[in-house]
């Protein structure tokens, strides 16, 4: 019975997670180290959509975490609360950063109130007119802009929608300009909320939305298991928090040996079986049967060979 087992967490191991990994490379990442982002630079929060927004403001102006602010998106003028004064931008590009038209009125604030109420009858109303065209598209979420005659719809579907037949009918009923947006898995998970494996909420819901893309390569050099049930979050991609130390440990094994290098220790062949950076100890295995772990500092290279001292 345990050998059955065994192969099973064996063949899971080698199994192709290649399909978790996100569409855009890390080297695709925006470099700005050499931008020097204006100051003080706002990070704000789309609450519809959960979406980050780093921002400026004009002149003297100054904005407190809790307020509203009006900025331009990419949908149009719309509310944004400020989250803070952000010391250090992540995962942004100098163009990412948009200037605040002004602070939000109680006008504002009291629109927005009556507009999420129209929002609860108009996700219904969605609802009912894909049941009708009987199309294969979930609805996420729905958003009325603050300041243009335009509704939001936010779907997901495994394939692509001919929905002009749908944005007919929705147009009959609100009278007004509707906007279908097709989303992926990932932007989903962060539109819809909900906790992780650790117990916590989703990253991209509650940390940032400007989060590194996620590779395999990050889970190999963490020393990660490479199954799928493993490493994958509720959207069904790697991790988001598996970016968090990558950094660290990319930087952390270039000062070590690379597993499977082989080396003569006490005049025994030995071979590295298994490096922890965080603990800084390396396994070995010898020829003659012994496992043995050695501090990394004890680790020297010359001429391209690692050797113990």
């Amino acid at each position: 019975m345990s050998e059955v087992f065994e192969n099973e967490i064996e063949a899971r191991e080698c199994e192709d997670i290649s399909s978790l990994e996100d569409a855009i490379p890390v080297d695709d990442i925006p470099n700005s180290c050499n931008f020097e982002y204006p100051s003080p630079l706002y990070r704000l929060k789309l609450e519809y959509s959960c979406e980050g927004v780093y921002a400026t403001a004009e002149h003297d102006a100054e904005f407190s975490p809790g307020d509203y602010v009006i900025i331009p998106t990419r949908y149009g003028r719309d509310l944004a609360l400020v989250m803070g004064v952000s010391h250090t931008p992540i995962g942004i590009r100098p163009s990412d950063i948009v200037k605040i038209d002004r602070k939000a009125t109680q006008s504002d604030l009291d629109k927005r109130h009556d507009d999420e109420k129209k929002e609860e009858t108009a996700f219904k109303v969605f609802q009912e007119k894909v049941a009708f065209h009987k199309l294969d598209m979930k609805l996420i979420a729905t958003h009325y802009l603050l300041d243009e005659q335009k509704i939001l719809f936010f779907f997901s579907a495994d394939n692509r929608v001919d929905f002009r037949e749908l944005v007919k009918d929705l147009v009959s009923v609100f009278k007004m300009r509707i906007e279908l947006r097709q989303i992926g898995v990932r932007d989903e998970s962060r539109i819809t909320g909900g906790l992780g494996v650790c117990g916590r909420a989703y990253c991209c819901h509650s940390v940032s939305d400007k989060l590194q893309p996620v590779s395999i390569r990050m889970a190999k050099d963490q020393n990660l298991s490479l199954n799928s049930m493993k490493i994958s979050g509720q959207c069904g991609r790697l991790l988001c928090c598996l970016a968090y130390e990558y950094s660290w440990y990319a930087e952390a094994r270039k000062k070590l040996p690379n597993e499977g290098v082989r080396l003569v220790y006490e005049g025994t062949n030995f071979r590295i079986t298994e490096i922890n950076p965080i603990t800084t100890m390396i396994k070995l295995s010898g020829e003659d049967g012994r496992i043995l772990e050695i501090p990394a500092k004890r680790f020297y290279q010359t001429d391209g060979r690692w050797y113990i001292k």
